[in-house]
């Protein structure tokens, strides 16, 4: 499962932006595609002081046939539009959404080589630009659309350890963790810097009212195996409105069914992970997410204690599931959902 790792994750930054703007008198004006570079920036910007900051992250590939397509920019524009509702912030219309990613793509799609090494992943960003330091929602915004090419978020790793925080929560019920807004992730960083001095890549978030059961970890959903690979059980926890309903997520529980597995959707406990992991019920365990993939999880780090998943190396399911997104994505095998938008060539 070895990638290459070509450039570092988040700052090879092509060379064109798309913006569009909203006012409370006109609604959003014409998108428009400008050289990437700096933008101009009020100090009293509602974004920047109140974080009415909302945004989505999506990725596009260069297919076996040389097109560019976007893998499922539908699913991401609906999740867009919900975290803006969410903030009373304004809708960016779902054609206005796809008509900017495919315009980005293809004016920038030709730094994507043919050998599948990397993707473009497009950051859509929408944010409060007014002036006014008044505590309400703001009356004009910005829409900005930037991508970089990337070969992975942990760029040749094979397999990733976790590190379960108990004294924090990522999201609470009733809150936003089940949208994209910037504010969810700042307040992650203290238990990530946490996790990386234990050795570990990432951070395993629980319920915030019983600190019990399993949420996700970091900017990512979790998936368990239970049984081999001849049928297992696929399993990920429920979307409890503190969850984000990841695009991938909902892939890979598709993806599982068509290799002739079991999807399940439930609760997971912290103690269910390890006890089935000591008797050999559950077998593997792997994250997934636009920028992670699939990536597979061989170790915990817990408070009371740590415990190895499996062998300790990427399992079968986890490989072929892996396999089976990566294969879509690239045109590799037929798109029977249709989840590839192709982006007309230039």
């Amino acid at each position: 499962m070895t990638g290459t790792k070509t450039t570092a994750y988040g700052n090879a930054f092509t060379a064109h932006m798309v913006l569009a703007d909203w006012t409370e008198e006109s609604g959003w004006s014409p998108a428009r595609t400008v050289p990437f570079g700096e933008l101009p920036m009020h100090p009293a910007m509602v974004g920047l002081h109140y974080g009415q900051v909302v945004f989505e992250g999506l990725k596009a590939f260069r297919g076996r046939d040389g097109g560019l397509a976007l893998f499922r920019p539908e699913e991401n524009a609906r999740r867009f539009r919900d975290s803006a509702r969410r903030l009373a912030m304004p809708e960016l219309p779902e054609e206005v959404f796809l008509a900017a990613a495919e315009e980005l793509v293809a004016v920038d799609g030709g730094m994507l080589g043919g050998d599948g090494s990397q993707s473009l992943y497009l950051r859509p960003l929408m944010f409060a630009s007014e002036p006014d330091l008044m505590l309400r929602p703001a009356r004009r915004y910005t829409f900005l659309l930037i991508a970089f090419a990337t070969g992975g978020l942990f760029g040749d790793a094979d397999a990733i350890s976790v590190w379960v925080c108990h004294d924090q929560s990522r999201a609470m019920p009733g809150g936003t963790g089940d949208i994209k807004c910037a504010g969810n992730y700042a307040p992650t960083y203290l238990a990530q810097n946490r996790a990386s001095e234990k050795g570990c890549q990432q951070v395993v978030w629980l319920d915030s009212e019983e600190r019990r059961w399993i949420e996700e970890a970091g900017a990512m959903s979790l998936f368990f195996v239970r049984g081999g690979p001849d049928g297992a059980r696929v399993v990920t926890p429920e979307l409890t409105g503190t969850v984000l309903p990841s695009v991938t997520r909902a892939s890979v529980l598709d993806l599982a069914a068509d290799l002739g597995h079991t999807p399940v959707v439930e609760r997971v406990s912290l103690e269910q992970w390890r006890k089935e992991c000591e008797s050999g019920e559950m077998t593997e365990a792997f994250s997934c997410g636009t920028a992670a993939v699939v990536t597979p999880v061989s170790r915990v780090r817990d408070e009371g204690g740590d415990w190895t998943i499996g062998d300790g190396t990427p399992g079968p399911v986890t490989r072929a599931l892996r396999g089976a997104l990566l294969d879509v994505q690239h045109g590799r095998v037929p798109d029977h959902r249709g989840w590839l938008r192709p982006v007309p060539a230039r």
